[in-house]
């Protein structure tokens, strides 16, 4: 109840809560489609090469006084980067996608951690950018988040269709003359800007878990693609929310616990669901007897 007064109060929670909307909107979005494809692992990759852009404009911004570029557009243009290189690599490379990913996903890592190790200072900032730190949204962060947000809805409402027989037909797509390769491209750029979006809110250790388990909750109530999207939103924002409120008191750390509540709640649906079937089919055995 503490954290709901002083919500009231406090501009910094205010807009925790704001950037914990905006982020939801994204991951409810572009996560069901990431569980639908079973994408988990490409956002992983991304993820974990958003260190390399953050660790790389926090070093600029620091040493070499360039204002503009924050860690946020750091790992915007990473993101895209790493989403541009696996599409390539994947369409026109020999290699196997696991290969492609995980060397990305070390290779960024370890660049991140180069360019953080050379910035004085770079302690205080390094459990942020692993671990996240939504209490630290400012103006400069809501508005770049609106701005992903936009463009993430703007693609999805004029492709929507294409990504969905993407998603689950492609060769049929590819029988009805459909650019694949472009849409599978294009979607690998709105996990990537999305992921930009979660590490604010959980960090990149995180937000694998974020980006898969509301949309994965969701898809246990609904069959079409939209309406998941729609409750998965909500439920991710649910998450954020109870996360902050739950750990605001404590002082616990407000990602790992958000990530608690995401995942406890999708444990306890399953077992639900589980004790659901099992009572349905013992039913039925007991009608079939009778």
């Amino acid at each position: 109840m503490l954290f709901w007064e002083h919500l009231l109060h406090h501009q910094f929670l205010q807009f925790a809560l704001i950037g914990g909307f905006l982020a939801s909107i994204a991951c409810g979005v572009i996560g069901s489609f990431v569980v639908v494809q079973r994408a988990t692992y490409v956002a992983g990759a991304i993820s974990h090469c958003v260190l390399g852009g953050m660790g790389a404009a926090h070093y600029l911004h620091r040493v070499h006084e360039i204002t503009w570029l924050t860690p946020l557009i750091g790992a915007t243009f990473s993101a895209i980067l790493a989403a541009l290189i696996i599409s390539a690599i994947s369409i026109w490379g020999n290699q196997r996608q696991d290969t492609i990913l995980s060397a990305i996903w070390a290779v960024g890592m370890a660049v991140g951690i180069s360019f953080i190790t050379a910035t004085p200072g770079y302690y205080e900032d390094l459990m942020s950018y692993l671990f996240g730190n939504i209490l630290m949204i400012g103006k400069t962060d809501i508005i770049h988040m609106i701005l992903l947000d936009v463009f993430i809805l703007l693609v999805i409402l004029l492709f929507y269709n294409k990504f969905l027989v993407v998603s689950f037909q492609p060769q049929l797509a590819r029988l009805r003359g459909v650019r694949v390769e472009l849409y599978q491209t294009l979607l690998l750029i709105l996990i990537s800007l999305t992921v930009v979006l979660l590490t604010q809110v959980v960090g990149l250790i995180l937000v694998i878990a974020l980006i898969t388990l509301p949309a994965a909750t969701s898809l246990q109530f609904s069959n079409r693609l939209w309406t998941a999207m729609i409750l998965a939103t909500f439920l991710c924002f649910g998450f954020i929310s109870s996360g902050i409120a739950i750990s605001y008191v404590p002082e616990l750390p407000a990602g790992a616990t958000i990530i608690q509540v995401a995942g406890t709640t999708f444990l306890l649906v399953m077992l639900a669901k589980w004790l659901l079937t099992l009572k349905s089919k013992k039913q039925a055995i007991k009608n079939f007897e009778n």
